[in-house]
């Protein structure tokens, strides 16, 4: 399966850079490409399941996810259970960086599902996710310097 792997550093504390990645509901109001996000069965406060509409190179793609949200090690792993990809699955992550900072990361592997098309298709995906994580940490980025800006 294709991994992409997306960092970003950015100079906000982890302890206030975590609560804004984990709020995947807030993703669409600071990321172009994040049409929705739903809560669909949320149990307790480690387990959720969501449902996403994401554009992606002029496609739509459409997602319902399994998260498991770790607080204390600042990471949520998610695994898709059904959608238009043949697998998809991965984690965001908050860690701490030299300075006070943090890095914010996105990594996911992922099968488009066309097993005859994979080997033209996959490069291609991997790419245009690249492109799409690197500008939704961007804007995760923007949306933490604007609130602590704010403060």
């Amino acid at each position: 399966m294709p991994r992409v792997d997306v960092e970003l550093p950015i100079a906000v504390a982890p302890e206030d850079a975590w609560p804004v990645v984990v709020d995947v509901l807030g993703y669409p109001d600071c990321m172009e490409s994040v049409d929705s996000v739903e809560i669909l069965d949320q149990p307790d406060e480690r387990h959720r399941t969501t449902a996403w509409s994401v554009r992606l190179k002029g496609s739509v793609l459409r997602w319902t996810e399994a998260e498991i949200v770790d607080h204390a090690a600042r990471r949520f792993d998610f695994e898709q259970l059904d959608g238009d990809l043949g697998a998809f699955v991965g984690h965001w992550a908050v860690t701490a960086a030299p300075g006070g900072g943090s890095t914010v990361a996105l990594h996911v592997d992922f099968d488009i599902g066309i097993p005859l098309l994979a080997d033209m298709l996959n490069p291609v995906a991997a790419d245009a996710l690249r492109e799409s994580a690197a500008q939704m940490l961007a804007a995760l980025e923007q949306r933490l310097l604007l609130r602590g800006a704010a403060r």
